[in-house]
């Protein structure tokens, strides 16, 4: 068993006994990990405030045993790798991150090294937490359209009058309306182009979306990415993030 240092993203914990803790994190080393975190929920001095680092979406500096004919890895020294402003403590950015999470969750299923993937999350969480409202609101939007360029399933920006119909089934835009139902019309389809089109978080403050078209085009993403992973089910932070935005 040897000793690497990795940064890694907080995606899910799971209390373990009277102390401890497992806690899935992505790693920038290894990809997604489990990690079993003994003594970090004790009521001793030692313990105290060192579970705070493991909130889902704080991004750690890791010193871990790696073994790869385990599931459970340990950590020997952790440590904030960013410190945040907002995430974990502005409800409304906080349930944003929370969907990036859920999102997460649910689109990483293997234990690869996917550096890339790693940076484009990392990237995206601390954007978010200095974002100004006018960007957050539209950051789900901006996350999940991007997010797809990592699983091969992406949908083709190629939106123009000739091609008004987004088929979610496809990942494309389509000249005539598809006969299944999933799929976006006017003004929906061009609203997704849009998302498709930013490249850096500021962008996003020049899309105007009213609440409706929000719930619609993110209930839209849901079903796309439901239709390309496999037991990808409802995402139960979307009822959430429709309420607070």
């Amino acid at each position: 068993m040897t000793l690497h240092t990795t940064r890694g993203i907080v995606l899910r914990i799971v209390k373990y006994g009277e102390t401890s803790l497992i806690v899935t994190i992505y790693t920038e080393l290894f990809g997604i990990q489990s990690f079993l975190v003994n003594g970090v929920r004790a009521s001793s001095k030692k313990g105290a405030g060192k579970a705070n680092h493991f909130q889902p979406g704080a991004i750690l500096e890791l010193i871990v045993y790696h073994n790869e004919l385990k599931n459970l890895q340990r950590i020997k020294e952790f440590k904030w790798a960013h410190l945040y402003k907002n995430i974990l403590f502005d409800v409304i950015v906080n349930s944003v991150a929370l969907f990036m999470i859920e999102l997460l969750q649910k689109t990483i299923k293997e234990p690869e090294a996917n550096p890339d993937l790693f940076y484009f999350i990392e990237d995206a969480l601390i954007h978010l937490d200095e974002a100004e409202p006018a960007v957050v609101a539209n950051f789900p939007l901006f996350f999940a359209s991007q997010l797809t360029n990592f699983f091969g399933f992406r949908i083709s920006d190629e939106y123009n009058a000739q091609l008004p119909f987004l088929d979610l089934q496809e990942g494309a835009f389509v000249k005539d309306q598809p006969l299944h139902p999933y799929w976006l019309g006017e003004p929906y389809s061009q609203l997704a182009s849009q998302f498709l089109k930013v490249m850096q978080p500021i962008e996003l403050k020049e899309i105007r979306l009213n609440q409706e078209k929000r719930k619609i085009l993110m209930n839209a993403y849901q079903t796309f990415y439901a239709l390309h992973i496999q037991d990808f089910g409802t995402m139960k932070t979307l009822a959430v993030l429709q309420e607070v935005l």
